[in-house]
């Protein structure tokens, strides 16, 4: 089945950053690799208007893909919702992850800022995707407030440390309304594997690709990874026993 965002429909689960890779080759190796088909940006940290400024995205043929600007950088909704105006004014895509970063040391979401400009940026028509903490309450709360798809972090943003509370996520998959996107923290495929065995609806990942390697294998590694978990979802694990159970058959044996 596909992934619905809004009226938007996706074939692929994984969502790829474009930020920090090394070379332009690596950049587009990593996104043919991956399959994904929404990449990611922040518009603060590129010039989205000047063809002469250098860009990663020029390496990519932007007609394949669905761009989600994100408005890193803001530390208040006013900054993002500017953020978000700008990249919309662009012609880029009339979707965007709301961001905005309460803590400096953690880079944890503001969660007060975070509600306010979901609510001006849904009053704008907008798709809005959120990134948040994994606070239960918050995620149902700008489910209530009509965003599109919320995005729980996995573990502190760029850390790599995986999925640090996996209750708590399965909490907001489970009481969920809208599409969840695992993003921040993953580091490896065994994490993308995991976020989608849990249930999510898909992950967002850029420094693990970027910062490993080799990221273009890397990226095919978190592309099979994400279809093998939501595959693993969709079939049902067996259940978890305390004791062992013969895996062949107890009865009809030949006697001795």
């Amino acid at each position: 089945m596909t992934l619905k965002i809004g009226k938007f429909e996706f074939n692929s689960r994984l969502f790829l950053g474009t930020g920090k890779y090394r070379t332009f080759e690596e950049q587009k190796g990593a996104v043919e690799a991956s399959e994904s088909e929404v990449l990611t940006f922040a518009v603060r940290r590129m010039n989205i208007f000047d063809d002469n400024q250098p860009d990663l995205l020029e390496a990519l043929d932007l007609t394949k893909y669905k761009l989600l600007p994100n408005t890193a950088g803001a530390n208040t909704a006013e900054e993002a919702v500017r953020t978000a105006k700008l990249a919309h004014a662009s012609g880029l895509c009339d979707m965007v992850k709301v961001e905005i970063i309460g803590c400096p040391k953690t880079l944890l979401p503001d969660p007060v800022e975070t509600l306010r400009a979901t609510e001006m940026l849904l009053e704008e028509g907008m798709t809005v995707l959120v990134y948040t903490s994994d606070d239960v309450v918050l995620a149902r709360r700008l489910q209530e407030m009509g965003c599109h798809a919320i995005m729980p972090g996995a573990s502190p943003i760029g850390s790599g440390l995986g999925i640090i509370n996996p209750l708590n996520l399965q909490y907001i998959i489970e009481q969920a309304t809208v599409p969840v996107i695992v993003d921040a923290g993953l580091g490896s495929p065994k994490d993308a594997a995991f976020a989608m065995e849990l249930g999510a609806d898909g992950v967002l990942m850029n420094s693990a690709v970027a910062y490993s390697e080799d990221p273009i294998k890397m990226a095919l590694a978190m592309n099979l990874a994400t279809k093998a978990g939501r595959l693993a979802y969709e079939a049902k694990r067996m259940p978890m026993k305390g004791h062992a159970t013969a895996s062949s058959p107890l009865t009809g044996l030949i006697s001795s």
